[in-house]
């Protein structure tokens, strides 16, 4: 779950992270805030100020104008129905701080660079020497002598690298106590007369992790909180309501395509690469969909026969990451449970299943009983997604 700009602010700012001076605005009206001021729409997407989200007023006149405009706009396919406004600061520098996972390293990784504002990706392919990252432990933290030594590589020194490895560490703590997947200031701002405010900033959630964090799980139910310039499917709904069946793991978040390969894929990053891969291969998704955090056999029974009522789905294919916290026999047995209510065969209809990890052995038997084509860790997800594009071609 990613969240809004606002909403990400808010956090920081518990944590001791100063943010600039800000009022939220969901209806055009007088502004306390006094110009000059930066208006920006709250979507939950970046590139905003390429697309017009982000602007600029130097009077009161000017900020309410802008402030009615941007509430009735569209940014990036979004309908904009809060803007953060917020004080104009006199940057002299800016930087970046950011906390990710490295799924290879399996830990957690800082990254900082003194050229703030700027793509970090392109950034550190270009001029590498210009990013500094070191991997911490989910126990430790951050530590600030750990942040110090990471910053003073970039030649800062002084107050300010007192100030910024403050920061850092802060923003590593609020990466592990919100169960994040990334947390990001960019960028963080040195002002002319000294102090250090986090302009932008980027949160995003673990899904799985929303129960263990009630007042984010509940921003995310709110129908109200973002509206996407697309409307959801009567096909989508339906998932949400199997995804609401009960509160154990995720299986029915799900956007509809108009291809005839049903997928249920997941595991952090893994369900975009197993979509991005059945396209490369020239297949094509009738849905895209998260699963994961160990859903129960009803949920992923329901969700099987769902993806297989819709009007030209032929096939599905189950592609997972490896994973430790999902039983794949509790996967195989929904999967085989929903294919089997429907009135198919199994082995005719599940075109791959490829879910590593806990509980392996015992979720290949029940699809070596119905003569399904499964893969283990050998098996990359590419691979998977090949296999599964294949089969569909030939039958």
């Amino acid at each position: 779950m990613r969240l809004l700009e606002y909403e990400s602010k808010e956090i920081l700012a518990k944590k001791g992270i100063p943010t600039p001076a800000g009022i939220m605005i969901s209806s055009p009206g007088p502004m306390s805030l006094p110009p000059p001021v930066v208006i920006k729409a709250q979507i939950p997407v970046g590139g905003r100020q390429k697309a017009g989200g982000v602007v600029g007023a130097l009077d009161q006149k000017e900020a309410e104008s802008k402030v009615e405009q941007m509430l009735s706009s569209t940014v990036r396919g979004y309908r904009v129905n809060k803007v953060l406004v917020e004080e104009k600061l006199d940057v002299a520098q800016e930087f970046y701080l950011g906390i990710t996972y490295d799924t290879v390293a399996k830990k957690p990784v800082a990254i900082f660079s003194a050229e703030g504002g700027v793509d970090i990706e392109q950034l550190a392919e270009q001029e590498p020497e210009k990013v500094q990252k070191r991997h911490f432990s989910v126990r430790t933290g951050l530590p600030e002598y750990t942040a110090r030594e990471m910053i003073s590589q970039a030649n800062i020194t002084g107050r300010p690298l007192l100030g910024l490895s403050n920061i850092f560490s802060l923003l590593a703590t609020t990466f592990l106590e919100n169960d994040a997947t990334i947390t990001e200031i960019n960028p963080l701002a040195q002002t002319k007369d000294g102090k250090r405010v986090a302009l932008d900033c980027h949160l995003e959630i673990d899904d799985d992790a929303l129960y263990r964090n009630p007042g984010i799980a509940k921003k995310e139910k709110d129908p109200h909180r973002v509206e996407g310039g697309r409307m959801t499917s009567d096909f989508e709904k339906k998932a949400t309501e199997i995804d609401n069946l009960d509160q154990r793991g995720v299986a029915g978040r799900l956007i509809e395509f108009d291809g005839n390969l049903g997928l249920i894929i997941g595991g952090g990053g893994a369900s975009l690469t197993a979509f991005d891969a059945v396209q490369r291969h020239g297949g094509h998704p009738a849905n895209y969909c998260e699963i994961g955090g160990n859903p129960s056999v009803l949920k992923t029974r329901e969700l099987t026969k769902h993806i297989l009522s819709k009007p030209g789905v032929e096939k599905i294919a189950v592609i997972m990451n490896v994973v430790s916290n999902t039983r794949v026999d509790l996967i195989a047995r929904g999967v085989i449970k929903g294919i089997l209510e429907v009135g198919k065969n199994p082995s005719e209809t599940l075109s791959v299943f490829r879910v590593p990890g806990a509980w392996e052995e015992e979720g290949f038997k029940i699809l070596s009983y119905y003569r399904v084509d499964y893969c283990d860790r050998s098996v990359s997800i590419d691979e998977a997604a090949r296999k599964a594009v294949e089969k569909l071609k030939k039958d």
